[in-house]
């Protein structure tokens, strides 16, 4: 375990803790018991005790189940989540030590990149698991602290909401009139997060020195990317426990400012919708709020994707909307559809070695949380089109599993075919010509599907919407 020890020495280019004016406490005053090495004392959580209310043993406790519960890979040191607690109970008095006196230097996160939609990178970085502890931790208390300044119409990364909530915000303001909509998007957001400007907006509240001065460390701490260390100078990688609420926080900015100008909207971690009632509204909103982005948090408005346009047919969370009978209804965007076909293709390719069962439940798996996720758009015509093109899809992994053309009379015969059809149509070729075919939709029915274990999207939609 040696060979993996957190590093614990100073950091070089430390954050220095300033003198900070004073300001509010923090709402709704507590105490913890934090045990010193001759006693326990009662701590006050106010604003020069944050860090000990973080590195409190309940907090700290907290945070090592939830990373655990999380599972995840490793970072750098490539140490796992089973190999945290051993390396905790050897090292937490020296870990709550160099946290307590400035002396932790956090390691470089680990450069993942993973596909997006549109065929381009999306770039994250995974911290060692102790450092997502501590992360954890710092996260778990100042959740609690910027809770109450978060805005109600901020749904993502949230506890108790999500997109869900989102979605039925938008419906609620789109009835009230606001039928054109400023669909912001904010250009490489988690990479291009000004550290400068997220600190300034820390230090309104946070009135530790010693807290600030971590989490600038773990902006800074760098990225390891093919073996080589690159400095982290602007961004919040995404990947840690850390970065959606610091993202957030500084994106609460844009909040207060819509709130003070009086526009309905909508935010979702970095996906935002601002309203209005006219079209000419929008247009003066999106050159404003672009100015007020880009000159004042510091970030890069992407201005060919941040368009005005009527509410129908926008796409937001995989959704989009439309009007009828004056009520806001939600529908599956044409590319989650694509999305979605596309991934039942590949759970029913006939050549993915796959038996009937991991079929099976593969198919159950995606299907009920994919049906989950949209079952508040109103999609019934979706899924029964969807069910008949997939059954097709099964009947044609089915028939290839028959292989031999005895094999396939057998079956045949077996499923209520007579002898005679069975016999000339065990010979056929092309397997997707004859799942399409009356013979397998006899064999292979709707019914003997269902029986055998196979689902299908209708009966998922029914169970959330039994009318």
């Amino acid at each position: 375990m040696e060979g993996r020890m957190q590093k614990t020495s100073a950091f070089a280019n430390d954050c220095p803790q300033i003198d900070r004016t004073e300001s509010e406490w923090y709402g709704g005053v507590q105490t913890f018991m934090w045990m010193t090495e001759d006693n326990i004392v009662e701590v006050p959580f106010d604003r020069g005790h944050l860090l000990e209310t973080i590195l409190s043993p309940d907090n700290l406790n907290e945070a090592y189940k939830a990373v655990v519960r999380n599972k995840g890979c490793g970072g750098i040191d490539k140490m796992s989540c089973e190999q945290l607690l051993p390396w905790l109970l050897a090292n937490k008095d020296e870990l709550t030590r160099s946290l307590l006196d400035g002396s932790y230097r956090p390691n470089p996160v680990r450069r993942v990149e993973i596909p997006k939609d549109n065929g381009k990178m999306r770039l994250l970085g995974i911290p060692t698991v102790v450092d997502r502890m501590v992360q954890q931790a710092i996260n778990q208390v100042l959740t609690i602290v910027y809770e109450p300044q978060f805005s109600k119409r901020s749904f993502g990364f949230r506890p108790r909401r999500g997109s869900q909530d989102a979605l039925r915000e938008v419906q609620r303001t789109v009835d009230e009139g606001y039928r054109y909509v400023v669909d912001l998007d904010l250009e490489r957001f988690f990479d291009t997060v000004s550290h400068s400007k997220l600190i300034e907006i820390l230090s309104r509240t946070i009135k530790d020195g010693r807290v600030v001065s971590l989490i600038h460390k773990y902006l800074r701490s760098g990225v390891i990317d093919k073996g080589l260390w690159h400095a982290s100078e602007e961004g919040t990688p995404q990947g840690g426990p850390l970065s959606p609420l610091l993202s957030n926080i500084m994106l609460n900015e844009l909040d207060k400012e819509l709130v003070r100008r009086g526009h309905p909207f909508v935010r979702y971690a970095d996906d935002s919708m601002i309203f209005c009632k006219t079209r000419r509204a929008a247009e003066r909103v999106r050159e404003s709020i672009t100015e007020f982005i880009e000159r004042k948090l510091f970030l890069k408005v992407n201005k060919e994707k941040t368009v005005v346009s009527y509410i129908k047919g926008v796409k937001y969370l995989g959704y989009s909307f439309y009007v009828h009978k004056g009520k806001c209804q939600l529908t599956v965007h044409p590319k989650s559809k694509a999305k979605m076909k596309s991934r039942l293709k590949e759970l029913t390719s006939r050549s993915n070695g796959w038996g009937y069962e991991k079929r099976k439940r593969k198919l159950k798996e995606y299907i009920r949380g994919w049906v989950g996720y949209y079952h508040l758009a109103n999609m019934k015509r979706l899924c029964l089109e969807t069910d008949e093109w997939l059954r097709r899809r099964i009947r044609m992994c089915i028939w290839k599993a028959w292989k031999l053309p005895k094999t396939r009379i057998k079956n045949l015969v077996k499923c209520g075919v007579n002898e005679y059809n069975a016999r000339k149509w065990g010979y056929c070729k092309g397997y997707w010509r004859v799942s399409g075919t009356p013979i397998m939709h006899m064999a292979a029915s709707t019914y003997n599907l269902r029986k055998a274990g196979y689902p299908c999207l209708l009966d998922s939609y029914l169970e959330w919407n039994p009318k």
